[in-house]
């Protein structure tokens, strides 16, 4: 059975004036949470940008993707920890997300540094999200501890 996620997003204004608000309607986990262009275009630690958002779907994704992937070889992983920085950018064909890189550190015993490599490769290509975002670049450094 497919499992339906619901997020909504509220605009006001113009794209460099205006404002709004995106909520998680499935978890509730944030409601109404602001957004705008200029935290988008100029970085701001208080209001969330749909990259951010991204970054953190992306982030989560890969790192349960990696347990997935983990698992199916009989290891359990100790921790795995994963950062997205997704970049903004206003290029020649207007405002795009030119790129993802991933960073992930985990610690899992039983891999050899060839086999963990290997298999965060396969991950990043393979993770629901990496799939959805198929025509960004997305780069990884992975380190095993």
């Amino acid at each position: 059975m497919a499992n339906i996620s619901t997020a909504s997003a509220q605009w006001e204004g113009s794209l460099e004036a205006g404002f709004g608000t995106i909520s998680a309607e499935s978890s509730q986990l944030f409601t109404e949470a602001p957004y705008n262009f200029k935290a988008r275009a100029e970085h701001s630690a208080s209001i969330t940008t749909p990259e951010e958002l991204l970054g953190a779907a992306h982030a989560a994704c890969f790192s349960m993707a990696f347990s997935l992937v983990l698992g199916t070889k009989g290891l359990t992983p100790k921790s795995i920890e994963t950062t997205a920085d997704v970049t903004f950018d206003v290029t020649a064909a207007g405002p795009a997300i030119t790129g993802i890189h991933l960073t992930n550190h985990s610690v899992i015993d039983g891999l050899t540094e060839t086999e963990f490599q290997e298999i965060a490769q396969i991950v990043k290509e393979n993770c629901p999200v990496s799939k959805a975002l198929a025509g960004v670049p997305i780069t990884l450094d992975a380190t095993l501890g």
